[in-house]
């Protein structure tokens, strides 16, 4: 009974929902470019196959001074739609493995501290606290700093930078959540705590997260970009990052170097907040269904 009051209590918010963010252009539109984003990830390794790191043409062309070569090469001779669309990879794969790792942290802390409370919620949230008392990209820097950076290694440390703030929202949606009647009627069904939690309880604030994980994606991705600007990404494969850093010493003579990657981040972002935003609208409750 517990189970069918869940579903049938979410059922028509999930319709709802869908029907608010189908009808959000900006949400549609934030979508689209990330679908795009996407797609660039996907076709890079047929678009460009080889190595985007290797010299191919003459250093410094000027974008669509030579059609073999459309967005121009940099001081190496690499070639930047290369570097461009392999990085799109990079970037995702950074965005939401980091993303992904931060959830699975944060929901399993926020959930046994709001469903269980007393002595491990308050151990859980001072543990918490600790993090959050941390600068995130600073503990990332020391973290990279004394070992060879590679992209697991950068994603697992921005992953376990950024889940503090999954851990608080889960909570206080648990700590609504665990007096709600269908709540109530599992633990007098006898179900197991590991139930009531991941069946019960974690559907309900399924919405809650999802939002976040939209901001949480733009951020693992503009603190990627950040770290290898700074030369602190993995020097073997290429980022948006690491093209916008290689020519910002270039900026005056050949401005394209970091334009072209910087208007690349800049858009995937806004399609990220753009759909964080839609999501936000399409799962408030207090928006009327027109």
């Amino acid at each position: 009974m517990a189970t069918l009051s869940v579903v049938s209590v979410h059922s028509p918010v999930n319709r709802r929902a869908l029907r608010q963010f189908l009808r959000n252009p900006a949400g549609l539109a934030g979508l689209f470019i990330l679908l795009l984003t996407a797609a660039m990830a996907i076709v890079a390794p047929w678009l460009f196959p080889g190595d985007p790191l290797d010299m191919v043409a003459s250093p410094l062309l000027a974008p669509f001074t030579d059609p073999a070569w459309p967005l121009g090469t940099d001081a190496m001779g690499r070639d930047l739609a290369a570097g461009i669309f392999h990085g799109a990879r990079v970037s995702l794969l950074i965005g939401l493995g980091a993303t992904l790792i931060g959830l699975l942290l944060g929901t399993l802390v926020g959930s046994l501290s709001g469903y269980f409370g007393g002595s491990v919620d308050y151990l859980l949230m001072r543990i918490t606290t600790l993090f959050q008392t941390m600068p995130a990209f600073l503990l990332v820097i020391i973290i990279l700093a004394i070992s060879t950076p590679t992209v697991t290694l950068i994603t697992l440390s921005i992953g376990a930078t950024t889940w503090p703030t999954i851990a608080r929202l889960v909570r206080a949606e648990f700590r609504t959540l665990r007096g709600s009647d269908f709540v109530l009627a599992a633990r007098c069904q006898g179900f197991s705590s590991a139930h009531i939690i991941f069946r019960e309880m974690l559907p309900n604030a399924l919405p809650a997260i999802v939002v976040t994980s939209s901001v949480m994606v733009a951020s693992a991705i503009l603190m990627e970009a950040a770290l290898s600007f700074l030369g602190l990404g993995d020097p073997n494969v290429v980022s948006w990052g690491f093209l916008i850093g290689s020519g910002r010493e270039m900026l005056r003579t050949a401005w394209y170097l970091t334009a072209e990657p910087g208007v690349a981040l800049v858009i995937t972002l806004l399609g990220l907040n753009l759909l964080g935003d839609a999501l936000n609208d399409a799962f408030n409750p207090r928006l009327s269904d027109q």
